[in-house]
């Protein structure tokens, strides 16, 4: 369905569910969706957005910090806490609409419970603000500053958004990075787009794991606590 996307307008979205045996299937079907908060995603510089999140949660604060301010420049080493902008993008030559399509079959077999959704936006990534999606609402309650940046990916990355859960959020992707340079720059992005993919992740919470385990990787996951 990405590739009839050019002809019908519509986005095709797999709808996950915080708990798919709740009837309610939330956030869809309980309404926990709010597209008349959000703004749109062309006020929104995402370079400008990456660089403000990192700033605030690479900052140390004495009075609320479960790390100690040599643990938090641990995480993002060896960046600490200077933004190292964002990553170059990649040229690929994988249809980015049928990379979408496999990787949805491979979500669904995992996630057999998912709903198909359509959406009347120009690209996924507007379609989450479109839909009203709030997941990353425990960092900011906008989620088409989200969008901006997804977005960005798209453009740079082949980036195509296949799943959206409660607070969850799944990107195929044609041209992850191949180089452990420009692998550390990706994910500072992921860490200033979804700290908690990092912080909450896989062990060691390191910027470098977290690095490593996306190099090459067609998809990108995404978790807010």
């Amino acid at each position: 369905m990405h590739a009839e996307h050019g002809r019908s307008g519509q986005w095709p979205l797999l709808l996950d569910a915080l708990d798919p045996l709740d009837a309610e299937f939330r956030p869809w079907g309980s309404g926990e969706i709010y597209p008349g908060q959000m703004s749109t995603a062309a006020n929104h510089d995402p370079a400008g957005l990456l660089a403000k999140w990192w700033a605030t949660y690479t900052a140390f604060d004495e009075d609320d910090d479960m790390l100690s301010a040599e643990q938090r420049l641990a995480v993002t080493a060896p960046f600490g806490q200077r933004w190292p902008g964002r990553a170059p993008g990649r040229e690929s030559v994988t249809s980015a609409g049928q990379l979408a399509a496999d990787y949805a079959r491979v979500f669904l077999a995992g996630r057999p419970q998912s709903r198909l959704g359509l959406v009347t936006a120009a690209s996924g990534a507007e379609a989450l603000t479109t839909v009203g999606w709030s997941g990353p609402a425990n960092y900011d309650n906008d989620t088409a500053k989200f969008s901006a940046v997804v977005g960005d990916w798209e453009s740079r990355f082949g980036a195509r958004v296949v799943a959206v859960g409660f607070s969850t959020l799944h990107l195929s992707v044609t041209a992850p990075p191949e180089t452990e340079e420009d692998a550390l720059l990706v994910a500072a992005e992921h860490f200033a787009f979804c700290p908690d993919n990092v912080w909450q992740g896989t062990r060691p919470y390191t910027l470098a794991a977290y690095a490593e385990r996306i190099t090459g990787v067609h998809n990108w996951d995404f978790w807010w606590d």
